[in-house]
């Protein structure tokens, strides 16, 4: 298994760089090797394809090729023939390159910043220090640079697809709550799916007798799948999904998680069962459920309510100042003398409550960074404590109450939001890269 396995998914691609070092050596131990060279220094390679402006090499299929063919193997999977299998890389390395070309005509970068967070954050995963990650990868055949370089660009991938197809999906309101209902009136709500897909791909501009045809390989496919031929196998030879390299896994999903053309369908399928092709304007799908199991439960949460008055120092008030600034507002409010929240209303500079009197509304466990949850931890209700400093500055802070408070609702609408995004992300992917190819100049030269 590849960490950072080249695909228009990206997403899933980055997840799986968490998996573990030892999960890298199949990989990228191809990336890492030296080009030949001959007695003249020049490079031994050849071009597969021409791609506008530029060029997938020989050497970049045969790593793919390598690396996914022992992939399928240690899966246990068939392999198709060989020429299929290159064919299928080929022409997802043609439309990485594709997206590559757009994300730096588009400006998109990826800074040393944002690329050491990431890498930092695969080492923090793996039990070892940023310093040592190099080493360890070393230790594996793999070279450093050429690693940093693959995950800069699988982040620019990333960056791009959330440009032009997450930021553009919109969820109203009445979807938000449609799709809320459906998952209600679903029998198995909160359960999980393992699940595969297959794509039969239809031109945009297909002709009505193009579409039978593609409609007739879908029933082919379909007619052999439920004959008993091997559903990865199959998405291998046949499906034009970005998936078909990992035999069409989409992994686990929760039911409401699922792609939107599956939501209503997949919960009253068995395990070992293929769907009958279902029509999209991507093409033709066909899923097969693998697995099945329980999901999320009642989640009870203790939450606070509080407000706080919020002031920072400057160069004509320190911190001693500051302070003695809100024990006198502290000593003014629990004398009486000011009401807490038209004091904060003036006085506050926090944007973001000072217009509220001061008030956070309820909030549960995470919400505020550890000093300010101490305080509020310690004081008993109506309480004030005394000035204390964070990173934003220094505060006073008064609990209003706390409570038991049932967030499965407030979970589950969070989460609807975002796989509802999602669902529709998946098939608006497929059809963004299906536009880029179709607007691309392609010239294969195998």
């Amino acid at each position: 298994m590849k960490l950072f396995r080249p695909t228009q998914k990206v997403s899933s691609a980055l997840r799986g760089c968490l998996l573990g070092l030892s999960l890298l050596a199949t990989a990228t131990g191809a990336l890492a090797q030296t080009r030949e060279l001959s007695g003249s220094g020049t490079l031994l390679d050849r071009i597969a394809a021409i791609v506008n402006d530029g060029v997938v090499l020989n050497s970049q299929l045969d790593e793919q090729t390598e690396e996914i063919t022992q992939r399928l193997r240690q899966q246990n999977t068939e392999l198709p023939p060989r020429n299929v299998l290159r064919q299928q890389i080929l022409e997802r390395l043609v439309v990485e390159e594709i997206q590559m070309q757009r994300a730096g005509k588009l400006g998109i970068q990826v800074s040393d910043e944002m690329l050491n967070g990431a890498l930092d954050d695969v080492a923090k995963r793996n039990n070892i220090g940023f310093a040592d990650l190099p080493q360890a990868l070393q230790q594996q055949g793999i070279d450093y640079r050429t690693f940093r370089d693959e995950i800069r660009r699988q982040m620019t991938l990333q960056l791009l697809r959330q440009r032009d197809v997450i930021a553009r999906i919109n969820v109203s309101p009445r979807e938000l709550d449609q799709f809320m209902n459906r998952q209600l009136n679903a029998p198995d709500r909160n359960a999980e799916y393992n699940v595969s897909h297959i794509l039969v791909s239809v031109p945009v501009s297909a002709s009505p007798e193009q579409i039978e045809a593609r409609e007739k390989r879908a029933q082919e496919v379909f007619d052999k799948a439920t004959g008993g031929d091997d559903f990865a196998q199959l998405a291998v030879t046949y499906s034009d999904s970005s998936t078909n390299i990992e035999g069409g896994s989409l992994g686990w999903r929760r039911g409401s998680q699922l792609p939107s053309i599956l939501a209503e369908n997949i919960p009253k399928m068995k395990p070992g069962e293929t769907s009958k092709p279902i029509r999209t304007p991507s093409g033709f799908h066909l899923f097969r459920l693998n697995e099945v199991r329980g999901g999320v439960q009642q989640s009870v949460v203790a939450q606070v309510h509080a407000r706080h008055i919020l002031l920072r120092t400057n160069d004509l008030e320190d911190d001693q100042t500051v302070e003695q600034k809100l024990n006198g507002i502290r000593a003014r409010v629990v004398d009486g003398k000011e009401d807490f929240a038209a004091i904060a209303a003036v006085t506050s500079q926090d944007p973001g409550s000072a217009a509220d009197g001061g008030d956070l509304g309820w909030a549960g466990p995470g919400s505020f960074v550890p000093e300010f949850e101490k305080q509020i931890d310690a004081l008993g209700e109506n309480e004030i404590s005394k000035p204390f400093k964070t990173q934003y500055g220094w505060h006073i802070v008064q609990l209003l109450g706390r409570r038991k408070h049932d967030s499965t609702e407030d979970i589950r609408r969070q989460r609807a939001f975002a796989e509802l995004r999602e669902a529709k992300a998946e098939e608006e992917t497929e059809l963004w890269l299906r536009r880029l190819r179709d607007e691309a100049f392609v010239e294969y030269r195998m």
